[in-house]
């Protein structure tokens, strides 16, 4: 049973990245790297680990996703249009004019977007204003958010660690997509922000580290996030930029150029 569910998440983030080359391929321009990084995330969190239902996306019950890092729209649109929020040719619309695919996630034109984002340092508060209202209201649902490891050189991302473990925001989840590169290069070279996990720990979040490709442990850590009382936690997930793609990966480069027809054509064969 287990086998057979990392095989289907495998799976379902193998599709999110070839609807990342062919979405960007198609617009001309966009961020592939830390797209195709967060692949796998998005793929146990939108098809094991969210309440949520295409149907009804604004069901009171459903939990939340935010994409801090949200010029990574590409893997956010990928994955909503494999849960059925969107119909799968749209996502070559990405960037075009009228599109409800921009390239930043606009949550008043896309069903399932919760948040707009692009500022960079903004989303990790949104999560915080979410999980507070929710345990207001009494409800179940959990948010999760998805940060930049560049994004976390933004001061704001850090009032709102504080914050989030001063309001012991337990129903808060945030996963790091530690990839090391940004669009300027290294992330210790433009400005270093290690030690990570300890920086967040000594905010008072529950810290789990884990491979961020490896589905098991993303799994896991899911499980031990929600079973945490008390702290909000933070997944510090060590990924490979550019993940799935061997001309990408590890290119600070491909933060935010698009492939070629014959470079997609390239990246697809390998994302059989």
């Amino acid at each position: 049973m287990m086998e057979q569910k990392i095989t289907n998440l495998q799976q379902r983030a193998k599709a999110i990245r070839r609807h990342i080359i062919k979405m960007l391929c198609e617009a001309g321009s966009g961020h592939p790297g830390g797209s195709l990084s967060a692949a796998d995330i998005m793929s146990v969190l939108f098809f094991e680990v969210m309440k949520l239902d295409p149907e009804k996306p604004d069901w009171p019950e459903r939990d939340r996703f935010v994409l801090s890092k949200g010029h990574a729209a590409p893997v956010l649109y990928a994955a909503l249009a494999e849960k059925g929020f969107l119909p799968v040719e749209e996502l070559l619309t990405l960037r075009k004019l009228g599109s409800r695919l921009q390239g930043h996630p606009d949550m008043k034109r896309l069903p399932g977007v919760e948040m707009s984002t692009g500022s960079l340092g903004q989303g990790l508060s949104a999560a915080n204003g979410m999980a507070m209202g929710l345990r207001l209201d009494g409800g179940n649902p959990r948010v999760y958010a998805l940060l930049g490891d560049g994004e976390v050189q933004e001061g704001q991302i850090w009032e709102a660690a504080m914050a989030a473990a001063h309001y012991k925001l337990d129903n808060l989840t945030a996963f790091l997509d530690y990839n090391n590169l940004q669009i300027d290069g290294p992330v210790e070279t433009v400005m270093g922000v290690a030690p990570l996990a300890d920086k967040w720990r000594a905010f008072g979040w529950h810290v789990i580290e884990i491979d961020g490709h490896n589905i098991p442990q993303i799994l896991a850590a899911v499980e031990e996030a929600k079973a945490t009382k008390g702290q909000p936690t933070m997944v510090v997930a060590r990924t490979t930029k550019g993940k799935g793609v061997c001309f990408m990966e590890n290119q600070a480069g491909w933060h935010g150029n698009a492939p070629k027809p014959e470079q997609a054509e390239e990246a697809l064969k390998e994302l059989v």
